[in-house]
């Protein structure tokens, strides 16, 4: 019995253990040099044992305390197996990234001491079971949203976080970028965007019915070589980074920076600044060539900074008051003919699905985006629940499943009054434990399409690191194991074992510097008393 998490697919328990001393060695086969590499490093930090480069173990100048890593053909791209018996410890992996995940296991089971930057000045032993795990992922997709357009993070907390991911073998981030609260990304060829659009003067504090605001600027922004270091170093652990820019919706900071792209026939547009405060906003990209050209040269710069297969658009959202009282906005649509505005941001979202295809990209956004139809390569990140997904699907489109009502990590973890800024649902560890991300609609074939699921964490209430922290974990290290494991039928998943799971994680947590929410609630200084919140009573609605 391990302690690992997410659970494998197969353990079976030796008898045994190999102990690490400063005489073992760490052999890396050819195509995993990076993994041994990353494995000498955070081993080294956290023990002291220098773990030179060796030969494979089971060789005759081993002691049968070495660490081999290598590839093996037969394994599928991200499975792997490891074996820790008399000849030493070895991982084997389809890939690269394989034996990276089962070097993740091997970290856990050297226990949570381990995940420290700097050995402890104790003796002790470092030791790994005698166990044979065999593991695999569940979903290709397993990823992690972070919003910084409400609250910036800054980029060593962004490595951070992908240090945390890459422990719970999550591999596809996320990067919320821009919104109507701040634009975090260097554009070259349009400077204003972050000159202006990356810090407003002031911020709602709580909810945005809230009488609390910070009086003092809040902004920053990554270089284009910020966005590089954190593209490598992301690589460098198998996550691939997905960024967003959100069009035609939440874009007051792109208007305030470049007026001319909001809808200046309805609004003084030079008057607006980058947005203080919550919710949806009214001030929305213009339907123009222009605004299309500009949003073009941002993608252009964009595909040179993130080489991945998606480009995330946004496309939630988008209040239509402003194209309704515009007459140019009403006069693209009558010489389009396309009905009315859904039909308009419809044509703004495949305008973009085109250009992305015609580069080699794909287009993903928010479940939005369905109305009016879609290129065939397109896919939908399905948050208004399980609907989008389903439509989504049956049509042929690839899904991710990021339900709200699941997987929102910034609704609240328990009804209690000491809850921090409580928002939106109770969503408990257990519940995300029992998150189901292909719906029971779908058939065999359909199902295919679901690549996998995504938990959200919007920043809103989130003013630092602690509240993102709290409001991620324990219960992003459940929806780790609903997205790599072979999970039963929610109702059948042994919470139980999780729980005694768990018990062990929380030290690797503490070793890692997490402000988890403790099981027995929030800790004083994790309670923000008198800072209103929105919660919502009952059960959330399966939709």
């Amino acid at each position: 019995m391990t302690d690992v998490i997410p659970a494998p697919r197969g353990v079976v328990a030796g008898s045994g253990e190999v102990r690490l001393t400063v005489h073992s060695q760490l052999y890396a086969g050819h195509g995993v040099e990076g993994v041994g590499q990353w494995l000498r490093t955070v081993l080294w930090q956290a023990t002291g044992l220098p773990l030179r480069e060796g030969r494979e173990p089971g060789d005759t100048d081993t002691d049968g305390d070495g660490i081999g890593l290598q590839l093996d053909p037969e394994l599928g791209p991200e499975e792997y197996r490891l074996v820790s018996d008399e000849t030493g410890v070895r991982i084997e992996g389809g890939s690269a990234a394989g034996v990276f995940w089962g070097a993740q296991t091997l970290r856990q089971l050297l226990g949570p001491d381990a995940y420290r930057k700097a050995p402890l000045g104790r003796d002790r032993t470092w030791a790994v079971p005698h166990v044979t795990i065999e593991d695999s992922p569940r979903f290709r997709w397993r990823g992690l949203m972070l919003d910084v357009a409400r609250h910036f993070m800054p980029k060593e907390g962004v490595l951070r976080y992908l240090d945390l991911m890459a422990a719970h073998k999550l591999n596809v981030f996320h990067f919320h970028l821009t919104d109507d609260q701040g634009w975090r990304v260097e554009i070259k060829r349009y400077p204003k965007l972050t000159e202006v659009g990356s810090w407003r003067a002031r911020t709602k504090f709580g909810h945005r019915a809230s009488p609390l605001w910070e009086e003092k600027p809040h902004g920053g922004f990554y270089t284009q070589d910020d966005i590089r270091e954190i593209v490598a170093y992301a690589a460098e652990r198998h996550i691939t980074v997905v960024p967003e820019i959100d069009v035609p919706g939440h874009s007051q900071a792109a208007i305030a920076a470049y007026p001319e792209l909001g809808n200046t026939d309805v609004i003084d547009t030079t008057s607006l600044s980058v947005w203080d405060t919550w919710g949806i906003n009214r001030n929305v990209l213009a339907p123009t060539d222009n605004t299309l050209r500009f949003y073009e040269g941002v993608f252009e710069e964009l595909l040179d900074l993130f080489p991945g297969e998606f480009v995330h658009i946004g496309g939630d959202e988008c209040a239509k008051d402003q194209w309704q009282q515009s007459p140019t906005a009403q006069a693209r649509i009558k010489e389009l003919g396309l009905g009315d505005e859904d039909g308009l941001q419809s044509w703004f979202i495949r305008h973009f699905d085109t250009w992305l295809t015609a580069r080699g990209r794909r287009l993903i956004g928010w479940d939005e985006i369905l109305e009016g139809g879609l290129a065939p390569g397109a896919a939908v990140s399905s948050w208004r629940g399980y609907a989008g997904g389903i439509t989504a699907a049956r049509a042929g489109h690839d899904v991710v499943m990021c339900p709200e009502q699941q997987v929102y990590l910034d609704h609240r973890q328990h009804d209690g009054a000491d809850e921090p800024v409580p928002i939106g649902y109770v969503r408990t560890l257990e519940d995300v434990f029992r998150f189901e991300p292909v719906p029971p609609e779908l058939g065999p074939k359909e199902a295919r399409h679901v690549l996998g699921a995504q938990a959200n964490l919007w920043t809103e209430v989130m003013e630092d690191a602690g509240r993102v922290d709290y409001q991620a974990f324990p219960r992003l290290v459940a929806f780790a194991e609903v997205a790599w494991s072979a999970l039963p039928a929610p109702a059948e998943r042994d919470f139980a074992d999780f729980e005694r799971r768990m018990t062990a994680h929380y030290g690797r947590l503490d070793a890692l510097g997490v402000g988890y929410r403790p099981p027995a609630g929030p800790h004083p200084w994790q309670q923000r008393p008198g800072v209103l919140g929105r919660p919502i009573e009952g059960t959330p609605p399966n939709v």
